[in-house]
Order: structure tokens, then C-alpha cells, then sequence
């Protein structure tokens, strides 16, 4: 049985999209760059909000899928640029300490925070940067 060109084409476009579903393509991670602050956690501080903030427009993005070490986001906001600014509690950021990520004999020591998230357009989307962890007890705390 011989095949006409049309039909040789029809193959050829059917199997590239069978294999598509089959054997889906890995999507890469839109890489955007964030700004933690503080920049300094002392595990001894009164703080209660790690802000990170982005380079990315908060209209792009899903905002209840982003996360900071699979922290749940708090709130957010955008900032004076209309980027996207991530809020979580600084509790459960301090918690990746007491959850083993540093020994405390090593502090000061770093931990490297990541966010992940979502656009609108189903893209996803991470940054990451390394702080510093310290346990300092806050100036005019002490007693006397």
C-alpha cells in the first residue's frame, strides 16, 4: 500500500502530537529575583512578618499559590513598582530553624529561603536567597 504525501504528513503530525501527551516535556521555572527582609532573622526577635519581595508584576501572579519553603503565604501586596510582595509569618519561618535545618551550636549560620508560585498564565515561578540566622537577645531586653 503506498501513501500519498498528505497522508505521510497526516502520520507525521499525528505521532508528534500522540507523543506530546505521552512523553509531556519538562517545563524549566521562570526564575525572578526576591528580596527578604529581614535579611537577618534573629530567632529571638518580636517580629511577626518575613516580607519577600520580587521582581515579578502582581498582576501575573496566582497569589494564593505561592509559597517560601513550603510556607503557606500570609497575605500580600504590591509594592510602589506593582511587583509582587509576599508576606509570611516570621514564626513559622523560624520554625525551619527549630525544625532541624540549622543546629544551633553553628549560629550564626544560613538558611536558604525559596519562593515557588504560579502566574496566570500556569508558568511557575521561583527565586531564592540565603539569610542569615542568629539568636541574639534584642538591646533593652536584658535584666538587670
Amino acid at each position: 500500500m503506498k501513501l500519498c504525501r498528505m497522508g505521510i504528513v497526516m502520520c507525521c503530525v499525528l505521532a508528534v502530537t500522540l507523543g506530546l501527551f505521552v512523553f509531556p516535556s519538562t517545563t524549566l521555572a521562570l526564575e525572578i529575583d526576591i528580596d527578604v527582609a529581614p535579611n537577618v532573622l534573629n530567632i529571638q526577635s518580636q517580629g511577626e512578618v518575613v516580607s519577600v519581595h520580587t521582581n515579578i508584576l502582581i498582576g501575573q501572579v496566582v497569589g494564593g499559590s505561592v509559597m517560601l519553603n513550603d510556607i503557606e503565604i500570609e497575605w500580600w501586596k504590591s509594592d510602589n513598582r506593582g511587583n509582587f510582595v509576599a508576606k509570611f509569618l516570621m514564626s513559622e519561618v523560624k520554625a525551619l530553624y527549630d525544625g532541624g535545618d540549622l543546629d544551633p551550636v553553628e549560629l550564626p549560620g544560613e538558611i536558604t529561603l525559596v519562593l515557588v508560585g504560579d502566574t496566570i498564565d500556569g508558568e511557575v515561578f521561583t527565586g531564592s536567597q540565603t539569610i542569615t540566622v542568629i539568636d541574639v537577645e534584642p538591646a533593652g531586653t536584658g535584666r538587670k
